[in-house]
Formats: structure tokens, C-alpha cells, sequence
């Protein structure tokens, strides 16, 4: 009787072929190789010959790796943002050009949306032609800037089956207070989709009806304090990522995350940390002490006004409520904000703490 399973299998089985080029089978019971179509197709890429190669695995082991498995090996990703990254992949031809790009990142309901259209209303009063990019499926980061909250990007495709082609440059983008053009991505039905998908979306359009080619400045406003891979898309384009945060416990743990999402992507596209904004806060020692411990750094104070609360009830930007000495002292904190950044700040290399780190380093004694 013959031995069983696979011992059996092994003692019938005819010696491999000799060619080295060739991936051929037998089965049991042929006298010759019966080349399969993948045998042709490494001939046709120059065969499979010759040794095997060792390959350092992922794990720190080493791979055996013959030359026929290298040829048939899928393709690495050339640009991994970090270990159990998942996430959309944007077409890298989609570049925004020219135009300096921040992506404004912080705790939900931080005041980023305020903060990002205030800021853009300082950059269009140095002169440079704006644009704010709201990323969230609210869309209401620009409300102050049109009195309105304009239709986003995903309903206007929505509306035309996704032939972007049918669309007209008026049917997406709007313009705001002080010639700030304004786009609403929005994003994808709660709990579905992804909204590095409505990203590429929107700059893939701007790119197609070349609205890019005439700006100066372009603003992100994402949405919320835990980056996922598909909001921390519109870091793919920026050149500095700004956090907002105030002198509290929860956003500056927040902060902390946004940095490794930062410092992560920065490992193999442009962007790098800015720094931070501190919004809604009369001090900012918590801040200095996280700065202190990471590496980062402050590019400006907004103390917590009633002013700043009612211009978002009157749907307004700060530069249009009627003028105080406070008043005027955020205006001029805003215009001094914007001149430095487009200067250029240094790209600060902070490194994110553990959470038991940052537990331990705020509060009083």
C-alpha cells in the first residue's frame, strides 16, 4: 500500500524540470513538462533564472525569494504614511501648483471654521487671491464668508451623475467676503464612504476648470481632532499643517494626535508642522508646556471675545463687525498671521508624546 496524504504525493512526484527558465508543472503520470501560460510570460520578461535572493521581511525575518517569485511579486505602494495606514490613494498628478497650501487641523468644535475664514479674509487683505476649501460633510466652514451655506462638491456631481464635465465653474465655487473664493467638498453619508475620496474629488474639478492656475493661497478646513486616513488626505497637498487648539486638557490631547498624523505624512509628501494657534483662551501655559515637551510652537493667540462668538451668529467675518480696541487688536493678530506664513515659518520636526505622557505633563500641582 502506498504511504498515504501527502507523503504519497511526494514519492510519485517527478523531478522538476531542469531548464531554468521555465515555470513548468507535471502531474502524475505525464513523461514530459506541460508549460503553463505563466512559464510564457516570464520568458517573454526575460526569464527566471538564476539564484534566489534573500529579502528582509517586515518583521526583521529573512524571505527566501527565488527569481521567478520576484518576477510575479505585486508591487509595493511607493508612498506608505505609517504602520496600519488605510486610506484612500490620491492620483499623485492631482498637485495643487503653485500656490501656498495649509491644512488647518484641531479639536471638533475648536473654531477652526472660524479661524480658517478669518485667516483667509487676512490673506486676501495682504492682497493674494484665496481660496477656503471646507472638508466636511457639514458644510459650513465658509458661511461666513457667502451668508450662506453653499451646496458641496459631492451634491453638484451627485446632481450631474458625476459628469463633472457638465458642471460650469458657478455651480461649485462661490465667492465670499473680500474675493475669497470658497468650495464645500462636504463629504460622504454618515457612516459611509470616505472622505479622502471627496478630496481628490474636489481638487481633481478645481484642476479640470483650472481655478488653481489663479490662486495664491489655498485654505483646508477638516473636519474634527481624530485624523483618519481619508480627512488627513488634504495633507497630501498642504505644505504646513496648522493645529488649533486651546489652553485645555481635550484639545491639547487632540493636538497631540494631529501631530503624529502630520509628522507621519511627512514622511514622504511635503507637508510639515507649522505650529500652533491658540483659539478661545485668556493664557497658554498648558500649551507652553506641551510645546516645550515637543517641539512645537505658537503662531498665534486669540483670546476667548464675545465679539468672535457673535460674528458667527451674524454670519459674518471678524473684519466686518463693528470695530473695538479688542477688535481691532484680533484683526491685527490675524493680518500679522497671515503675513508670517506666507513669508514662511519653519517646518518644526515635533515629536507626538504618549498619552500617559501628556496625562502626566498638564494640569496644576
Amino acid at each position: 500500500m502506498p504511504p498515504c496524504g501527502n507523503a504519497w504525493r511526494r514519492s510519485t512526484r517527478p523531478p522538476r524540470p531542469k531548464s531554468p527558465t521555465a515555470c513548468s508543472r507535471r502531474t502524475t503520470g505525464n513523461t514530459g513538462p506541460r508549460t503553463s501560460p505563466c512559464s510564457m510570460r516570464c520568458a517573454r520578461r526575460g526569464g527566471a533564472g538564476g539564484p534566489a535572493r534573500r529579502n528582509q521581511r517586515g518583521d526583521g525575518r529573512m524571505r527566501i525569494e527565488t527569481p521567478h517569485a520576484a518576477l510575479h511579486r505585486r508591487p509595493q505602494p511607493s508612498r506608505m504614511d505609517g504602520d496600519g495606514s488605510v486610506q484612500v490613494h490620491l492620483d499623485p498628478n492631482l498637485t495643487i501648483g503653485t500656490a501656498k497650501v495649509f491644512s488647518v487641523y484641531g479639536k471638533g468644535g475648536i473654531g477652526k471654521s472660524t479661524t480658517s475664514s478669518n485667516l483667509s479674509v487676512a490673506f486676501s487683505k495682504l492682497g493674494k487671491r484665496v481660496l477656503q476649501i471646507g472638508c466636511d460633510p457639514k458644510h459650513d466652514s465658509t458661511f461666513t464668508l457667502t451668508k450662506s451655506l453653499i451646496p458641496t462638491v459631492i451634491d453638484v456631481l451627485e446632481g450631474v451623475d458625476f459628469h463633472s464635465e457638465e458642471l460650469r465653474t458657478e455651480d461649485f465655487v462661490f465667492e465670499g467676503y473680500n474675493g475669497v473664493m470658497c468650495v464645500e467638498a462636504g463629504g460622504p453619508p454618515a457612516g459611509t464612504g470616505c472622505g479622502g475620496y471627496v478630496v481628490g474629488q474636489t481638487v481633481k474639478l478645481l484642476k479640470e476648470h483650472h481655478l488653481l492656475e489663479d490662486t495664491d493661497v489655498v485654505i483646508f478646513d477638516v473636519l474634527g481632532d481624530v485624523v483618519c486616513g481619508g480627512f488627513a488626505a488634504p495633507l497630501q497637498h498642504a505644505d504646513r499643517g496648522i493645529i488649533v487648539a486651546a489652553n485645555d486638557f481635550d484639545s491639547i490631547f487632540a493636538m497631540n494626535r494631529i501631530v503624529a498624523a502630520i509628522k507621519a505624512k511627512s514622511k514622504n509628501y511635503d507637508v510639515r508642522l507649522g505650529g500652533v494657534i491658540v483659539n478661545r483662551s485668556g493664557a497658554t501655559d498648558q500649551i507652553d508646556k506641551f510645546n516645550a515637551a515637543t517641539g512645537m510652537q505658537t503662531l498665534a493667540h486669540f483670546p476667548d471675545l464675545d465679539v468672535i462668538r457673535r460674528s458667527r451668529l451674524k454670519k459674518s467675518t471678524l473684519f466686518e463687525m463693528d470695530p473695538t480696541p479688542e477688535l481691532l487688536a484680533v484683526q491685527e493678530e490675524y493680518l500679522r498671521l497671515a503675513a508670517n506664513l506666507w513669508a514662511g515659518t519653519p517646518a518644526l520636526a515635533a515629536s507626538p508624546m504618549k498619552d500617559r505622557d501628556i496625562f502626566d505633563l498638564l494640569g496644576f500641582d
